[in-house]
């Protein structure tokens, strides 16, 4: 058998890009191959309700509303870095968090350098300041509610309990899955009506 050197560690893009998963270049992010990956990959294994998956592509624009609503004063640089918060999952896919939890493994460091060099190739900065982090991780587990009780079947004490309650006053989304060409069509409006470029 020939020697093949070390495993492949780098993916093609539709695009024609070829991502290195382990040294991310900056040069080969496209928006057109994440508004691809991420209206294909679906939120909760595909658990949900309706006709098509609720994709990972879905669930960032619904993020982005919720930080909007949450912190109506935003600049469009912070709603595009709340847009692109789950960006790396167009390569790695979208692990739930009790299969991380399974099997043990940390994928944080390689979503990290995905998302720097995401950031970079749009003019964002490489790391999400601490306090829009945790703006954005409200708005994600907010957003996780409104699915997990519109879409995947929990009941909302269950919601609760894992994902916190809804504020008062704020304005629930009616949550219906796309297809993956009207969700990929959905993040591109967004990135393109918030980009800086």
């Amino acid at each position: 058998m020939p020697d093949r050197g070390p495993p492949r560690a780098w993916q093609r893009m539709l695009s024609g890009r070829r991502l290195d998963l382990l040294e991310p270049s900056p040069l080969d992010v496209e928006i057109e191959d994440i508004a691809h990956g991420l209206a294909r990959v679906a939120r909760w294994n595909g658990q949900t309700r309706g006709s098509h998956a609720f994709s990972v592509a879905q669930h960032s624009v619904l993020v982005e509303r919720l930080v909007a609503d949450l912190n109506p004063r935003l600049t469009r640089e912070a709603r595009l870095m709340a847009l692109l918060h789950d960006a790396p999952e167009y390569v790695v896919g979208d692990l739930i968090s009790p299969f991380k939890a399974a099997i043990g493994i940390n994928y944080k460091e390689l979503e990290l350098k995905l998302q720097s060099a995401i950031h970079l190739r749009f003019g964002l900065p490489a790391v999400v300041p601490k306090a829009l982090a945790a703006l954005f991780k409200k708005a994600d587990h907010l957003s996780a509610y409104y699915e997990a009780t519109q879409l995947a079947g929990f009941e909302e004490p269950v919601a609760r309990k894992l994902f916190g309650a809804p504020p008062a006053g704020l304005k629930p989304p009616h949550l219906v899955p796309l297809s993956t060409a009207d969700a990929q069509e959905r993040f591109l409006e967004r990135f393109n009506r918030l980009s800086l470029r």
